[in-house]
């Protein structure tokens, strides 16, 4: 079986391919959910899995699947997949890679002759990201059951666009219900987004588990008035009091390491003009930590934090948290199948816990789940200069790869 291989440049031509659509100026894409380039991101793909043989199903919050049937088609199917949406400066390796990794693995499967017991499957998540519609891995949540469906068709952007409006808009509301759909196993490729196996030279990363998240929205309410005849003493600054509200979230990420994350990446202020005291301020606070009582802990402090900044600076603030997600522990068989694929190919690997969230996080509550990391250059993602090697990506592909015939049952030429 260690012989298996899959095609390392036709996976980076795909990806290659993939990048063009929403392509930025610094070498990485733009591709926001449900716009009309998310759009042409999903086309290509569909066109790819009909073009290997696949049957395509869309859900109702427009996740993709699409199906390699095996042997026995009562056995469930083995699952590899991802997301095809960007940050608004993202780069062209997260999400599409786990997307196209999958995809590969059928192409390989097709060119070798090779049919598995269970049918192999792969999916294309909805808004993962969460940068166009809050919260984040939305399409995979509400298959887990995580939100209720009408929770997630109802998810707003700031342009006041409905996530369930876009996807009739682009096509992609599809017919096939929620859930109900048996799964043997879910398995996900990524790129790390972050620098601890490039810096100890591994190779593959064995994801056993990822770290708790919060998110809130903060608003804080001050007074407008002329930026000229009014006396520092007596102004109520919203943004003033934001200010201090996001030095805050500084500070208490620094209080909690190590491990912890603290940051606010969107701030709204209104009017927004040069001579007018702001009186209205919305802020984002993203809180992390892989443990659960310290992520409390930094919840408490942020809200008593900004309670205090509310009294002495005579401004309204209110906090809501608009989402939570527990620490997760992947399943151990499906570790293990990460593990033990590294270790045959003869590739460098270590356990890691994932700093982000992923699909597969909301995928192991109804699943066996699992992933599989590699090396990303500097630890960046989430920008436009995000980027990891050809060998690295094909290593990865290649451990998804016999992670996946480990579930899927014996490989056989047909």
């Amino acid at each position: 079986m260690e012989n298996l291989r899959i095609d390392g440049d036709r996976l980076w031509a795909s990806l290659m391919e993939l990048a063009r659509i929403g392509a930025t100026e610094k070498g990485g894409v733009c591709r926001l959910a449900l716009t009309d380039l998310d759009r042409q991101g999903r086309d290509l793909f569909v066109r790819w899995c009909k073009e290997a043989g696949c049957s395509i199903e869309v859900d109702k919050m427009g996740n993709i699947f699409a199906r390699r049937a095996g042997r026995n088609p009562s056995l469930p199917p083995i699952l590899a997949g991802s997301h095809l949406d960007s940050q608004p400066t993202g780069g062209k390796f997260d999400g599409p890679y786990g997307v196209l990794a999958g995809l590969e693995i059928i192409r390989t499967l097709n060119d070798l002759g090779i049919e598995t017991d269970a049918p192999v499957e792969v999916v294309a998540w909805t808004n993962e990201e969460g940068a166009r519609f809050a919260p984040s891995m939305t399409g995979s949540g509400v298959f887990a059951g995580v939100f209720d469906l009408d929770y997630g068709l109802s998810r707003t952007a700031l342009d006041g666009a409905t996530l369930g409006g876009e996807l009739e808009r682009i096509g992609y509301s599809g017919p096939t219900a929620m859930g109900n759909r048996p799964i043997g196993a879910y398995f996900e490729a990524h790129i790390e987004q972050g620098p601890i196996l490039e810096a100890e030279g591994k190779t593959i990363g064995v994801v056993f588990g990822a770290q708790a998240q919060r998110w809130f929205e903060v608003t804080v309410i001050g007074q407008e008035a002329h930026a000229g005849p009014t006396p520092m003493h007596v102004r109520r600054d919203a943004l003033l009091g934001a200010a201090r509200g996001i030095q805050e979230v500084n500070r208490i990420g620094l209080a909690y390491q190590p491990n912890a994350c603290a940051t606010v990446g969107l701030i709204q202020s209104s009017p927004n003009s040069r001579n007018t005291i702001p009186g209205h301020v919305f802020f984002t606070v993203d809180f992390r930590h892989p443990d659960d009582e310290k992520l409390s802990a930094m919840n408490a402090e942020l809200r008593a934090s900004l309670e205090r900044i509310a009294e002495e600076s005579k401004l309204e603030i209110a906090i809501e948290e608009i989402w939570y997600s527990p620490p997760v522990r992947f399943d151990p068989a499906c570790v293990q199948a990460v593990r033990d694929a590294a270790d045959r190919l003869g590739y460098s690997h270590r356990d890691i816990v994932s700093g982000a969230g992923h699909d597969a996080c909301y995928m192991s509550r109804v699943a066996p789940s699992g992933m599989v990391f590699v090396p990303c250059e500097g630890g960046i993602s989430h920008n436009e200069v995000e980027n990891a090697s050809k060998p690295d990506i094909a290593a990865g592909a290649q451990v998804l790869f016999h992670a996946v015939l480990a579930f899927a049952g014996e490989a056989k030429a047909r």
